[in-house]
């Protein structure tokens, strides 16, 4: 089968993992700007990170047969220092249009804290300057709930985006409905210990149906698995679910929802 890895953090897996991928018949990922396990403690290191995403990455994939996209943006977590985040938010616009720069991500909320929404506010400005994709992060340790209507209502608030252009990540049961419910894509992690499951996964699509779904591996330098999507299609397999349901969404779905950026070709 062909599978696109919609979120994944390549910078932080090895060449094996990328073999991994392309044996499996996943060649195409997108990488999401994100929290590096630690705090940078200077824009210089934002400067060097997304030079890594748009240039270093997207060679280092292609040995294996793989095309490489990603996202820029300051994530949450890194949004509490005002200062620094003022300098990050200045250096982003330069990045946007290079080639394989899908739009603004992972932006969102870590712990709803006014900081965070700030950072998410001009950031969700630039997306709807320049009509970009938008791919959000939603809040993990605090309220998630809280945290995606927040998120919600502030892009609902800007008219020059469209919810069918934005892509809600980490969704989890409770969140999912309303997601939904707004218009927007939802996404699903698999990402052991906290995120998701497989099983958890097929749940949803079974409850809430294939439309605006796009489940993702998240794999980064934590315990995570590069082949996870695979093994979730697996579970849809053995479920009884037809091959036509698992193209759809594992590859027809990410690739409608990233093909609204122009820049997203694949064959």
């Amino acid at each position: 089968m062909k599978a696109i890895d919609p979120h994944i953090h390549m910078i932080s897996r090895t060449t094996d993992d990328y073999l991994k991928l392309a044996v499996s018949g996943i060649h195409v990922v997108t990488e999401p700007a994100f929290w590096a396990g630690y705090d940078r403690c200077s824009a210089g290191s934002f400067r060097d990170y997304f030079h890594q995403l748009t240039v270093a990455e997207p060679a280092r994939a292609a040995r294996f047969g793989i095309r490489h996209y990603c996202w820029i943006g300051l994530n949450s977590k890194e949004a509490e220092d005002i200062e620094l985040s003022e300098e990050v938010l200045a250096l982003i616009p330069e990045y946007l249009d290079r080639e394989t720069v899908l739009g603004l991500g992972e932006i969102g909320l870590n712990k709803n804290s006014r900081n965070e929404i700030r950072a998410l506010e001009r950031q969700l400005a630039l997306a709807a300057e320049r009509n970009d994709l938008v791919l959000i992060h939603t809040p993990h340790l605090e309220d998630k709930l809280k945290g995606t209507r927040i998120i919600m209502d502030m892009i609902l608030s800007e008219p020059r985006i469209k919810p069918e252009r934005v892509l809600i990540d980490h969704a989890e049961e409770h969140t999912i409905g309303e997601i939904r419910e707004k218009g927007f894509w939802y996404g699903l992690t698999l990402y052991p210990h906290s995120k998701g499951s497989p099983e958890r996964a097929v749940d949803a699509v079974e409850i809430y149906g294939p439309d605006r779904v796009c489940i993702n591996s998240s794999a980064d330098w934590s315990v995570s698995d590069p082949l996870a999507t695979l093994k979730t299609a697996n579970e849809m397999r053995r479920r009884g679910h037809p091959e036509e349901l698992i193209n759809r969404i594992f590859y027809e779905n990410p690739k409608s929802f990233l093909g609204q950026c122009p820049k997203f070709h694949i064959a």
